[in-house]
């Protein structure tokens, strides 16, 4: 599969090469790049993640530059394998900077890249379509980080934060009186109702405390309406 990509940016030659040759800005700015390990001046160890569909690989790529002329051009070649995945990969890339009038840099780029195993099997519009998108992020990451900022982080979790803020909170206004029902002859005869059991007494009442921040509200209910009741709590759930 072969892939040529170009990238404006605003930013001058000098400064995108320096991105390009600097392992840690480098790799922000990757899409699924977990980790990279420095060899030598020509020489990385990293660990990217990728995702295809319904199968994930996380391959160990190894990359050598292989031909520089500061700042306008840069070969590299690569390596990558992923065990349980059962899939490699070889990769040789170039990128062209050129200055473009005004100011900034034309990024171009032209990837060769071979894929087998489990995500070989993808056709070849699969790949490209991924392959877009990952340039994309790139594109955007390494513009925010010219730009001053840190490119964005990618493949990592946020947990959610609850914040509780010291606001006063209105009461809740009790619930609109309701007719108390007639209860028919027979119910003295019988047992005190669930509700009843529940908050206690002769079985006439219900109290009901509701506290918000620092306002506490008591309602009474009838044990008859204790429907109506238990339907209102529910709201205040």
């Amino acid at each position: 599969m072969e892939i040529e990509k170009t990238l404006l940016l605003d930013a001058p030659p000098a400064r995108v090469w320096a991105l390009l040759l600097d392992p840690n800005a480098m790799g922000a700015c990757v899409p699924g790049m977990e980790s990279i390990e420095v060899v030598s001046d020509d020489e990385y160890v990293a660990v990217m993640k990728v995702k295809i569909a319904f199968i994930s690989a996380r391959f160990k790529l190894k990359t050598r530059i292989v031909e520089r002329d500061e700042p306008r051009y840069l070969r590299a070649e690569g390596t990558g394998e992923d065990a349980s995945a059962a899939s490699s990969l070889k990769q040789n890339s170039e990128m062209w900077l050129q200055e473009r009038e005004g100011g900034g840099t034309e990024l171009r780029m032209k990837v060769k890249v071979d894929v087998l195993g489990r995500m070989g099997t993808f056709g070849l519009g699969v790949m490209k379509t991924k392959a877009d998108r990952m340039w994309d992020e790139f594109g955007v990451n390494a513009a925010a980080r010219l730009a001053g900022g840190t490119g964005a982080a990618v493949d990592v979790p946020v947990p959610p934060v609850v914040v509780e803020a010291a606001v006063p909170v209105e009461p809740v206004p009790p619930p609109p009186a309701r007719p108390e029902p007639t209860p028919p002859p027979e119910a003295s005869a019988q047992r005190p109702g669930f509700w009843a059991r529940l908050w206690g007494g002769s079985g006439q009442d219900i109290r009901v405390e509701v506290r918000r921040g620092d306002t506490t509200i008591t309602v009474h209910w009838p044990v008859q309406a204790s429907q109506d009741c238990a339907a209102w709590l529910r709201t205040l759930v």
